[in-house]
């Protein structure tokens, strides 16, 4: 009834040439947030910690995917296929046409996700080592991958015609994996502006005849409203990501709107991981459906879970209140010291939305990369969120599918080094260790050359972990912070290589020094584990 209703006004008043303001389109009235212990005041959120399930799990894999992939044409298509002098701008009129005719709408209706099978696709996450999963719930093009109560353009209305989340949870909870839901939508309203220039004014009246008759393209595009200063320079978003720097302020509907499609997700797939692609929370600093959100999450899990608290939320850019109450993401970045506060790191093996082009020129992460980047994380109190592409089909490609089996092959011999540990009294020695790696915005300091002279450390029961991040020349391990009488009481007991059994060693005051086989375990980096007489 209610987009029945939006469609009909929106034609007779485009009809009469008159556009419908954004607010008077309906009054729409938020879903009620689930009352308990958390109000939305950071005060009252700051009472909240990060659950043991989360920071025991270390290790999750993301499926960034949706209508953005069926290109195969990289992250943000849908925003820079609006940009003269954008590759996807070109691309995009050689593949479909002029956005004026063929407009990210109609990228939609091209995407079918026919070989996409999210039961095998978990059980290979799960296989290869992720302790938990994450799902695209909807991205900056603002098309929500479920039977949204409150957005019609959803996958499945359109394009797939399938419930994206609603699958993946249904594999999540037939294969034990704790289910995570991204949500990207509140910037829609600035992001998809380049598309004024093209189909992005559309009304339902302009669908008549055409595969989207009865759908308001507004509902998708969001932009009958003034523009951001400077919008028509493609990087203008980036100064204005937190409202700020003469970005078009979002209507009060819309914001309503990105609010009541989030608590819809929520309550009806109840992920344990709500993952924001904002400063912070959604549409923060200037109004708090953010905050709200969050309250409702927690308390839902509180509720849901017989007093339990199983709910995380990250967001970006965190000062240190924000991180009392919510979990610190970085993204495609590792800080270059611990963390007091929990925190995740998001990367990915190529592009967030697939690109044909890095599979072309052999351009993702190699097994080894994820490896040393998982032990660096886990050593400094925090989680690695991998995204593994898809195809636009749903598929992964051969390439990927081997990066995985060599991941799995180290963490099916490693793997008890990583999970359920906890910082020891130093993260690491080496000179990355050494060094100051500042991050940038909201991350994007990866890419470190991690060398054998690199180790990290973790504990985990009374033994600690040694990971060098690569296998030393001569087959010599020498680990300076386990020199005797040094961040341990008592005396060391025993070394032993995973994978391969007791190695030969000697500790003194200098160093901890343990001789490695010739014959190597695992292709990657070496994991000792180091036990102690007290």
């Amino acid at each position: 009834m209610r987009h029945w209703i939006r469609t009909v006004c929106g034609s007779l008043l485009a009809v009469m040439g008159t556009a419908m303001p954004a607010e008077a389109q309906e009054t729409v009235k938020p879903e009620p947030m689930q009352a308990g212990v958390y109000e939305p005041t950071w005060e009252s959120l700051s009472r909240y910690e990060c659950p043991d399930w989360f920071r025991d799990a270390k290790f999750g894999i993301w499926a960034h995917w949706g209508p953005q992939c069926e290109p195969e044409a990289g992250d943000w298509y849908a925003r820079n296929m609006y940009y003269p002098g954008q590759w996807q701008h070109e691309y995009h009129v050689k593949k479909y046409g002029d956005p004026k005719e063929f407009g990210f709408k109609d990228v939609i209706n091209e995407w079918k996700a026919e070989e996409w099978e999210p039961d095998s696709l978990v059980r290979l996450y799960k296989s290869v080592g992720a302790r938990y999963f994450m799902t695209l719930g909807n991205h900056h093009d603002n098309f929500d991958l479920w039977d949204s109560k409150y957005q019609p353009w959803n996958s499945v209305n359109m394009g797939p015609k399938r419930n994206i989340v609603g699958e993946w949870a249904a594999a999540c909870k037939k294969y034990g994996l704790p289910l995570g839901v991204s949500i990207h939508a509140s910037h829609t309203w600035t992001w998809m502006e380049g598309a004024q220039d093209y189909d992005g004014k559309l009304t339902a009246a302009d669908g008549k005849g055409k595969w989207w008759e009865g759908y308001d393209p507004q509902d998708l595009y969001a932009q009958r409203h003034e523009r951001s200063r400077d919008s028509k320079n493609v990087g203008a978003i980036h100064s204005q990501w937190a409202w700020g720097n003469g970005a078009s302020q979002p209507s009060g509907a819309f914001k309503t709107e990105v609010y009541n499609r989030t608590l819809d997700v929520i309550n009806r797939y109840h992920p344990d991981v709500l993952y924001f692609d904002d400063t912070v929370l959604p549409f923060y600093p200037i109004s708090d459906e953010g905050v709200r959100i969050l309250a409702h999450m927690y308390n839902k899990s509180l509720k849901d879970h017989g007093g339990q608290m199983r709910a995380v939320v990250t967001g970006k850019i965190l000062e240190d209140r924000h991180k009392e109450a919510m979990v610190w993401d970085v993204e495609r970045g590792v800080p270059d010291r611990p963390q007091e506060k929990y925190w995740q790191t998001c990367t990915c093996l190529g592009s967030w939305h697939y690109d044909r082009g890095i599979y072309d020129r052999d351009g993702y992460k190699s097994a080894a990369t994820v490896v040393k980047m998982l032990v660096d994380v886990v050593s400094k109190n925090g989680n690695l969120l991998l995204s593994v592409p898809l195809r636009g089909s749903g598929a992964i490609d051969e390439k990927e599918m081997a990066i995985l089996k060599d991941l799995k092959a180290w963490m099916d011999i490693n793997s008890e080094s990583i999970y359920g540990t906890r910082p020891w009294a130093t993260f690491g020695e080496g000179p990355l260790a050494e060094s100051a790696n500042p991050i940038n915005a909201q991350g994007f300091n990866e890419g470190q050359k991690y060398t054998a002279a690199d180790i990290r450390y973790v504990q985990k029961g009374g033994v600690v972990y040694a990971t060098a991040l690569g296998w030393p020349d001569g087959g010599r391990m020498v680990m300076k912070s386990l020199r005797e009488g040094e961040n341990y009481k008592g005396k060391v007991a025993g070394v032993e290589l995973l994978g391969h059994g007791p190695v030969d060693y000697t500790c003194d005051g200098t160093a901890l020094t343990a001789e490695l086989p010739a014959d190597k375990p695992n292709a990657i980096a070496p994991v000792l584990k180091v036990t102690f007489a007290d």
